[in-house]
């Protein structure tokens, strides 16, 4: 006979749900404890002041004007219109909840639930507020938990137009502009208390994202979101139906000599500045390293370049930057326009770099005992089940280091990779300065790990002031610090070296196009399928690397980096008024220089005699051509109908260069 076990009654359900109340309700006022007593993030309850940076060039003259506030608003003074905007759009019930508005938080967390991620936030102005004034911008669950009380702290103790009032001066606005009276001076010139319902709405809409909703930036965008502000004050019933029909968005007036809040080169480093300043209300100038004139140059060059011929050649963006051999960046341009697209291609995007990277393959071997006169086989060759290609299949016999260089010979380049030793080849690169990732296969010898524009530039820039590694810099108080530092520095023999591979690859390879009349130095990289060209190189007292590409990676029609790159690079160091003393050479390369440039204009000279003997013999009938030898010389009129080759001839060397710098290899 089976015994019976007792029966447990099992709680009801209304205990269970007493249980888990309670539960909520300690972890509840737990966060609450530690939030306002264990690290409480408000003190004075008064927000700290941000100081307001404006940027110097180099010579003192401003160019930016970023952060701070200006006078702080009265939301109470302000038409309904300007405050029933931001109301509408940001926090609906701000009138009515304490602080934290419960439904629209548990509305926002069921839809980012339901869409799997955050697609509507449930903050309101007071909880903004928080954020702005007192918190840290981290997505910690403590620090979420400090706003919540903190929100309810503030609309304890502030009235709802004190709230308002300082949210308005807080909030960020793109272009630089911080608060409301900022804001709209700078997009529409006046007051806030003199804003249209129209630019209210614009300035509103701007809060979600201040940066991709500028006017300035994408002036569609920002009247798209103007619509919504307006329906909502509509469904409030802020703006009567009829005359939200008649209402026509506003385009933003901004003054001739208003300054940016930010460009490519100082959005570059105001992170620092910012990270370093004091948290005080006022204005701080910021000494850059900034060159105007040259600023202007690479600007120039770029646009030129890229608006006569890169949409032929589908190439729609691309990126300077300007050192000087102490890393001091002299210029920097990130893009096509900042106003259309912030993003700088030259110290954001990270691409590959194709031949360029080789700098750092041929820097090893040269630190390993090769020379510009070794020889490496120019053959096909596997390794790991992997082929390298050079451009055209253009294969043949052993080339000196300086010529497969000069070629940009890719199974060259390979072999002497893992000759040396790819970790001896990331040793390179890291020496040079280059900090971003880098694979380990033997394709790493291509530059297919993608680095910044000015890193490169930064790597090239080691070469050209014979110390290592360059960092680069845009402070002048920077500048000053590390110049007093003691680098380290390259082998003579080693700078020499790699000196003569860069001269010879721009002066007789793939880089032709970027040669001017003194010295110059550098190296082409095109990578597969022409999704990035570049030209990285020096001369006088300039580095100067040129990335060339479309930001969607797609394939540029036949660009390498000896075409748009090269020439405006050019195109940019032909204006920067260069002086060849500025850029120490190792005499026996100078008197190498100078003697293959001498074998170079000889060359050019007996070319150009050979065409006009073969073009003038083409003009000669076959009677006269079988006469023209027997007639003594001085009968055949030579002076008049023909001009001979004169090396003093000022026109005949200006075009034998011309000609000499026709393409005699092909980039990869």
């Amino acid at each position: 006979m089976r015994q019976r076990l007792p029966i447990t009654h099992l709680p009801g359900w209304r205990q269970v749900a007493k249980w888990s109340g309670g539960a909520c309700l300690a972890l509840l006022l737990v966060a609450v404890a530690w939030a306002t007593w264990v690290a409480p993030p408000w003190g004075s309850m008064q927000p700290a002041g941000k100081p307001t940076f404006i940027f110097l060039s180099a010579d003192g003259t401003p160019i930016a004007r970023r952060g701070g506030q200006d006078a702080p608003v009265d939301a109470a003074k302000l038409p309904l219109q300007v405050r029933g905007a931001f109301i509408a759009i940001e926090d609906r019930r701000f009138a009515t909840h304490h602080g934290v508005d419960l439904r629209g938080l548990l509305r926002a967390t069921w839809r980012n639930a339901r869409a799997g991620g955050v697609v509507e936030g449930g903050s309101t102005i007071t909880q903004q507020l928080a954020k702005i004034a007192f918190l840290s911008s981290d997505r910690k669950i403590g620090r979420k938990v400090q706003e919540l009380v903190l929100a309810v702290w503030l609309d304890a103790w502030l009235s709802k137009d004190e709230i308002l009032s300082r949210y308005l001066s807080s909030i960020y606005f793109g272009d630089g502009a911080y608060g409301l009276r900022a804001a709209a001076r700078h997009y529409f010139q006046k007051a806030p208390e003199d804003l249209s319902l129209a630019q209210a709405a614009m300035l509103a809409g701007m809060v979600k994202a201040p940066s991709r909703l500028s006017p300035t930036n994408d002036l569609r965008a920002a009247q798209a979101r103007s619509r919504l502000v307006l329906a909502a004050m509509s469904e409030e019933g802020m703006v009567k139906p009829a005359k939200l029909a008649g209402i026509r968005l506003a385009v933003p007036r901004v003054a001739d000599d208003e300054l940016p809040g930010g460009t490519y080169f100082v959005d570059w480093i105001a992170p620092q500045v910012e990270a370093g300043a004091k948290q005080e209300a006022g204005q701080v100038q910021v000494r850059t390293t900034l060159e105007r004139g040259l600023q202007k140059a690479a600007i120039t060059a770029l646009t030129g370049v890229l608006n006569s011929q890169g949409s032929a050649l589908h190439a729609t963006q691309a990126a300077i930057v300007v050192m000087q051999p102490d890393g001091r960046v002299v210029a920097m341009v990130g893009g096509r326009s900042h106003q259309s697209s912030p993003f700088n291609r030259a110290t954001q995007a990270r691409r590959q770099p194709g031949s360029a990277f080789k700098l750092a393959v041929y820097l090893a071997a040269m630190e390993h005992g090769y020379s510009p006169d070794s020889m490496v086989e120019n053959s096909p060759l596997t390794i790991d089940q992997w082929t390298p290609r050079n451009y055209g299949n253009r294969y043949g016999p052993p080339l000196r280091l300086r010529d497969a260089f000069a070629q940009s010979s890719n199974v060259a380049a390979v072999r002497i990779a893992e000759q040396v030793g790819r970790g001896q080849v990331t040793a390179a690169a890291r020496q040079l300065g280059i900090e971003s990732p880098i694979a380990s296969g033997p394709s790493m010898a291509l530059g297919t790990s993608g680095t910044t524009l000015l890193e490169l530039t930064s790597a090239y820039a080691s070469i050209a002031s014979g110390t290592f590694p360059v960092k680069p810099r845009g402070l002048a108080d920077q500048t000053a610090a590390a110049s007093a530092a003691s680098p380290r520095r390259f082998d003579p023999r080693t700078r020499e070296a790699m000196l003569d591979l860069l001269w010879t690859a721009t002066n007789q390879g793939t880089g032709h196009a970027a040669a001017l009349s003194i010295p110059t130095f550098g190296k082409t990289g095109t990578t597969q399928n022409h999704r990035d060209a570049l030209f990285v190189g020096f001369a006088g007292g300039l580095i100067t690397g040129v990335w060339v590409g479309n930001d969607n990676n797609t394939p540029m029609r036949g660009v390498t980096g000896g075409s748009l790159p090269a020439q405006i690079w050019r195109r940019f160091m032909s204006q920067a008024n260069l002086r060849e003393s500025d850029l120490p050479l190792p005499a026996g390369l100078q008197q190498a220089i100078a003697e293959r440039q001498e074998a170079m204009r000889a060359a050019a000279a007996e070319r150009e005699a050979a065409a006009l003997e073969a073009a003038e013999d083409e003009e000669l009938s076959p009677l006269e051509r079988f006469f023209e030898p027997l007639i003594p010389r001085f009968l055949r009129g030579d002076s008049d109908r023909r001009r001979r080759y004169d090396p003093e001839d000022r026109d005949y060397r200006r075009e034998d260069e011309r000609r000499y710098r026709e393409p005699s290899y092909d980039e990869w």
